[in-house]
């Protein structure tokens, strides 16, 4: 899997990208993530990537020629590759679209900034507009970090145990069931006997119904798009029961 990311402080990938899983995905070429300042393809004296924005109004709107010629550069005849830009008003990230963005071989990451970009930028050269919330941020390179560790969980052989990440929160369209360690006491807190019990088949249900529970009281909207059997069904019912 391989990441390009383009962006005018591409410095700040550094730190995150050094340590923890993406840093051993690095080093064990599982991914490949490379990095360009969008201001090495500016050919004016000043590397301008921003100007006045057409119309009046406050703020700076960055070029699209930069960002063209990056892309030019970049991006091969290759199927796979998707290009994605960062911003506000792109749908929703979420774990179906990590899911579908790891099937691809090469993604191609731009990040906004300043009060907006050039439209013929998303109009033209971009596949996909991607939005991590509806929030405010200085620019796409916090999102882009996002982005790239959401994915990268999902390549195979990323993680130690490929299994994880298909019981992650939000990989069942369902919270996460509750997670112990040792000691199997501390204070007054105490390990769930079942998961002390070695019977394999009640622990599946009791994380199951966990994660059931954990789901209606907490994210009650994933319930209408999760994929629930007529077991979750009935278990539903009965954790609605024990909670009334």
């Amino acid at each position: 899997m391989r990441f390009d990311i383009l962006s005018i402080f591409p410095e700040m990938f550094e730190s995150p990208f050094s340590s923890s899983l993406i840093k051993k995905a690095l080093d064990r070429h599982i991914i490949d993530v490379r990095l360009h300042d969008i201001r090495g393809y500016a050919v004016d004296k000043h590397r301008m990537t921003d100007d006045y924005p057409y119309g009046g109004g406050g703020g700076m709107v960055m070029k699209v020629e930069p960002v063209a010629r990056a892309l030019d550069d970049i991006v091969s005849e290759e199927s796979d590759c998707r290009v994605i830009l960062m911003t506000p008003q792109g749908e929703p990230f979420s774990q179906k679209i990590a899911e579908d963005l790891a099937r691809c071989n090469h993604i191609v990451i731009i990040c906004g900034h300043y009060e907006g970009i050039d439209e013929r930028i998303s109009e033209n050269l971009v596949d996909r507009e991607i939005s991590i919330g509806d929030y405010v941020l200085t620019g796409g390179e916090l999102p882009a970090m996002i982005l790239v560790d959401a994915i990268s969980r999902l390549v195979p052989n990323v993680l130690g145990n490929n299994e994880s990440a298909l019981f992650d929160t939000f990989a069942t369209g369902l919270l996460e069931y509750p997670q112990y360690t040792r000691p199997q006491e501390y204070r007054t807190w105490t390990v769930p006997e079942v998961l002390l019990s070695g019977d394999h088949k009640k622990i599946n249900q009791w994380r199951r119904k966990k994660s059931l529970e954990r789901t209606l009281m907490k994210r009650p909207d994933l319930l209408e798009k999760a994929p629930l059997s007529e077991e979750d069904m009935r278990l539903l019912e009965e954790i609605r029961k024990e909670t009334e």
